[in-house]
C-alpha cells in the first residue's frame, strides 16, 4: 500500500506541476507514470488472488486497500488512462487553459483512484463526490456556451439524484455493520433489504448510464474535452458498476427479483441505446449513446451471473460474471479509443458531424486506421476484443435459458436482445465507417486535413493494438476473471476459450487462417484494381453532398420503428415565380425518455418550487408560525401513536 500511495501521489505531483507555466507535457507524463505504477500494482493484485491493505469495514475511519477485484478495475484505469494522458500532451498543447485543465484532469484520475482503493464508507463517498464534480468542472473550463453549460448542469442535476441511492444505501449497510460481512443484508429485515438494493441500483445505475437513468450520459460525452470523454465513458462509468458489484457482494444471495432487475436494465440500455445511436448525426453523441448500449451489455452478465448463482449452477455463474469483467475492460479500450479518434479527427478536420466529413481513412491514415479497428470491435465482430466478451455472455445466456422457471425464461429473451444489439451495432458502425472513412471529403476542412501529433496517433495505435491482442488472446485473462468467483473452475487455454457443453473458440487459430487467406486473396488479385466509373445523380453534376446521409442510412428502420420512435420531419421549399428554388429537410428522432419521462418530471419540479418559494417570505413571525405548526402537527401524530415517542 505504500507503492500504492506513492504511485497515486505521483498522480497529484503531476497535476499539480501541470499549473506552472510550461510545464505541460512534463506534468503528464508524470501523470502517466505513476498511473503506470498503479496499473502494475493491481495487475499484481489481481493475479495473486490475494488483498493488501486493510479490509472493508463499516467504520467510519479512513482506510484504504487493495482486492483482486480492485486491482482489476485499476489496471483498467491505467491501461485507458496512460494512453489518454499521452493523448492529451498533443491535444492541449494549443488550448487556452491547457494547465488547470490537465492539472484536473490528474485530480479526476486520483479520485477514481480512492474510489477503488477506499475500504470504508467515508473515503467512498468523498472519492464518489469529488469523481462527478471534477468532470463537470473541466466541461465548463473548456466551453462556456450556453448547451455546453446546460449539459453540465444536467449532467450534475441527474448524477446527484441519482447519487442519493449510493449514499442511503451505503450509509444504511454501514449503519447495520455489514459492510464486507458475509450474509450482508440477508439478516436485516425484508424491507430494509428491497430498500437498500433498490436504491444501489438506481444510485449506481445512473452514475454508470443504465436506461432509463441514463439521460446525462449522451449530453455530458460529447461536449467534453477529448480526452476527459475517453476516461469518463472508458473508466468512470466502469467505476460505478464496481460499486454496484461490492453492494451485491456486501448484501449476501440475491433474491430473484435482483437478478430479474439487472438483467431487465441491461436489455433495454443495450437495445435502447443502439437504437438511438443508429440515428445520431453527430460522432460524439452517437458514440456517447453506444456507452449505454455496452453498460447494458455489462449488466446482461450481471444478472445472469445473479440468476444462475441462485439456481445453483455456480460454474456458469461465475463464466457469466467473468464475461461482464471482460466487457468492462473490452469496452473501456475500444470506446477510448473511438472517442479519442473522433477528437482527433475533430482537431484536424472540423465539427464531427457524420454527414460532412469522408475519405479520412486516406488522409489520416494511423487515425483512420486505428479508428476502424475500433468500430470493428464495438461492433463486435470476430478476431477482436469486443466479440470475445459478446460470444461469452451469449453463451452464458444460452445456458441459463435451458434453466427452468422464470430464470430460464428471462435468460431466454435477454439472450435475444443480445442478439438483436449486436446486430444492430454492426449496421450502425457500417454507417459510421462509410461516411466518416471511406467516400471522397464533403468539406474543405476534410479535404486539407492532416494528420495528427504523434502522441496523439501513437495513443490510437496502442489501445487498437489492445483490442487486436485480447481479441486473439483472449484465454489467461478470461481464466484469472473466472478463478474470481470459482477459483477451481477454468474455461480458457492459452490461445482461446474452452466452455463445457458449449465448444471453444479458437482464437488465434482463426486469426492465423484469416491473415493467411487475406495474404493469398491479395496476392492473387496483384496490382489490379476496379476502372473508376462516374456516379450516376439523376443527370446532375457529381458533387460529394449528394452522396448517402446519415439520415439516409436509417431510413429504412426508421420507417419501420415509426410507431415507436415517432420521428418528426420538416421540409420547406423556397419558390420564385413557380420553380423551385432550394429545398430545406430536417428529420429527426426524439429521444422519448426526455419527452416523456424527464420533461414532465422536470416542468412539474419546478412549478412545485416556484409554489414552495412562496414560503421564503422572509418574515419572521411567518416562520415561527410555520415552526408552530410542525411542532404541533408531530404532537398529534404521537398522540394517535402514528409516531414513535
Amino acid at each position: 500500500m505504500l507503492l500504492v500511495a506513492a504511485a497515486a501521489g505521483l498522480v497529484v505531483l503531476g497535476s499539480l506541476a501541470a499549473l506552472k507555466h510550461g510545464a505541460l507535457r512534463a506534468a503528464l507524463i508524470v501523470e502517466a507514470l505513476g498511473l503506470s505504477g498503479l496499473g502494475v500494482l493491481g495487475a499484481q493484485v489481481l493475479l495473486s488472488g490475494s488483498s493488501v491493505g486493510a479490509g472493508f469495514t463499516s467504520e467510519l475511519a479512513p482506510s484504504l486497500g487493495l482486492d483482486p477485484l480492485s486491482g482489476f478495475f485499476l489496471t483498467v484505469l491505467a491501461v485507458v488512462g496512460v494512453p489518454c494522458l499521452i493523448f492529451a500532451t498533443g491535444y492541449l498543447e494549443h488550448a487556452v487553459r491547457r494547465g488547470p485543465v490537465a492539472c484536473l484532469t490528474g485530480l479526476f484520475i486520483a479520485s477514481l483512484v480512492l474510489v477503488l482503493a477506499a475500504r470504508d464508507v467515508t473515503t467512498f463517498l468523498t472519492g464518489w463526490e469529488l469523481m462527478t464534480l471534477l468532470p463537470a468542472a473541466l466541461i465548463l473550463m473548456t466551453r462556456s456556451d450556453r448547451p455546453t453549460r446546460r449539459a453540465a448542469f444536467i449532467y450534475l442535476a441527474v448524477t446527484h439524484l441519482g447519487g442519493v441511492g449510493v449514499w442511503l444505501a451505503l450509509l444504511t449497510m454501514a449503519h447495520l455493520s455489514v459492510v464486507g460481512v458475509a450474509g450482508g443484508l440477508g439478516t436485516a429485515a425484508p424491507g430494509v433489504q428491497v430498500a437498500v438494493l433498490l436504491a444501489a441500483v438506481i444510485g449506481f445505475g445512473t452514475k454508470a448510464g443504465l436506461m432509463p437513468m441514463h439521460s446525462w450520459l449522451p449530453r455530458a460525452h460529447p461536449v467534453a474535452p477529448g480526452h476527459v470523454s475517453a476516461l469518463m465513458s472508458g473508466v468512470m462509468i466502469k467505476v460505478a458498476i464496481y460499486g454496484l458489484i461490492r453492494v451485491l457482494e456486501w448484501s449476501g444471495p440475491a433474491p430473484l427479483w435482483l437478478g430479474l432487475l439487472v438483467l431487465a436494465l441491461g436489455a433495454l440500455s443495450a437495445m435502447g441505446g443502439v437504437l438511438y445511436a443508429l440515428f445520431q448525426h453527430d460522432l460524439k453523441r452517437l458514440l456517447a449513446f453506444h456507452s449505454v448500449e455496452n453498460v447494458g451489455i455489462i449488466a446482461l452478465g450481471l444478472g445472469t451471473s445473479l440468476l444462475l448463482s441462485g439456481e445453483g449452477q455456480a460454474f456458469w455463474a461465475a463464466v457469466a460474471f467473468a464475461a461482464a469483467l471482460l466487457h468492462v475492460l473490452n469496452h473501456a479500450l475500444f470506446k477510448a479509443l473511438l472517442f479519442l479518434g473522433a477528437s482527433s479527427i475533430e482537431k484536424v478536420a472540423g465539427p464531427h458531424d457524420i454527414d460532412h466529413l469522408g475519405g479520412l481513412l486516406k488522409r489520416l491514415p494511423w487515425t483512420g486506421g486505428s479508428f476502424l479497428v475500433g468500430t470493428m470491435s464495438i461492433a463486435g465482430l470476430p478476431l477482436l476484443n469486443g466479440f470475445v466478451s459478446e460470444w461469452l455472455t451469449f453463451q452464458a445466456l444460452i445456458h441459463g435459458a435451458f434453466v427452468p422457471g422464470l430464470s430460464g425464461l428471462a435468460c431466454g429473451i435477454a439472450a435475444a436482445a443480445l442478439a438483436g444489439t449486436a446486430a444492430l451495432a454492426v449496421l450502425c458502425f457500417v454507417k459510421v465507417s462509410g461516411l466518416v472513412l471511406l467516400g471522397p471529403p464533403r468539406s474543405d476542412s476534410v479535404a486539407r486535413a492532416t494528420e495528427a501529433p504523434r502522441s496523439m496517433r501513437s495513443a490510437l495505435v496502442f489501445l487498437a493494438a489492445l483490442c487486436v491482442v485480447l481479441g486473439v488472446v483472449p484465454g489467461p485473462l478470461v481464466a484469472v476473471l473466472i478463478s474470481l468467483r470459482l477459483p477451481a473452475g477454468s474455461a480458457a487455454d492459452l490461445f482461446g476459450l474452452r466452455l463445457p457443453g458449449a465448444g471453444g473458440l479458437p482464437a488465434l487459430a482463426l486469426f492465423v487462417l484469416v491473415i493467411t487467406a487475406t495474404g493469398v486473396l491479395v496476392r492473387l488479385r496483384g496490382s489490379r484494381s476496379a476502372a473508376l466509373a462516374p456516379a450516376w445523380v439523376c443527370g446532375q453534376v457529381a458533387d460529394p453532398s449528394l452522396g448517402w446521409t446519415s439520415s439516409g442510412f436509417t431510413k429504412v428502420l426508421r420507417l419501420g420503428w415509426e410507431a415507436i420512435l415517432r420521428p418528426t420531419r420538416e421540409l420547406r421549399v423556397d419558390r420564385s415565380h413557380g420553380a423551385t428554388k432550394a429545398a430545406y429537410y430536417r428529420g429527426d428522432v426524439p429521444h422519448l425518455f426526455d419527452t416523456v419521462l424527464y420533461r414532465p418530471v422536470a416542468r412539474r419540479s419546478l412549478q412545485v418550487a416556484a409554489w414552495a418559494r412562496r414560503l421564503q417570505s422572509g418574515n419572521l413571525r411567518g416562520y415561527t408560525l410555520y415552526l408552530g405548526g410542525t411542532v404541533a402537527v408531530i404532537l398529534a401524530l404521537v398522540r394517535a401513536g402514528l409516531l414513535g415517542r
